[in-house]
């Protein structure tokens, strides 16, 4: 899957593993490999198949958002990066279509 990110600095946070530890501190790892996956996932169906990493579809105020867990109460936050985003007939996304997603948030706790 083609990755971006939202701001620069939220793309240099990620640029080399020791940026990750500098960021995200214990939390680096899970960051680390959580990219991987979605970088390596030929799209975000793909990502249902990874069971810790729990990739789900947010609502309410952050409807059009996704989320994989990093931790117990830390996300990374994204958002298909297609204009529009890939419907099914029955208006919800198609996650086979989508493959290119843009990076809005690590380590967020929404809850």
């Amino acid at each position: 899957m083609n990755i971006r990110y939202q701001t620069r600095k939220l793309q240099k946070s990620v640029e080399s593993l020791s940026a990750i530890k500098k960021h995200y501190g214990d939390r680096a790892k899970k960051v680390d490999l959580r990219l991987e996956q979605l970088s390596q996932a030929p799209d975000l169906d793909a990502m249902r198949t990874v069971p810790t990493a729990h990739c789900h579809e947010l609502k309410a105020d952050r409807l059009g958002e996704l989320a994989v867990d990093i931790c117990p109460n830390h996300r990374m936050l994204f958002m298909p990066d297609h204009n529009p985003a890939p419907l099914k007939e029955d208006g919800g996304l198609d996650w086979k279509q989508v493959t290119c997603i843009v990076i809005t948030a690590i380590g967020e706790d929404y809850h």
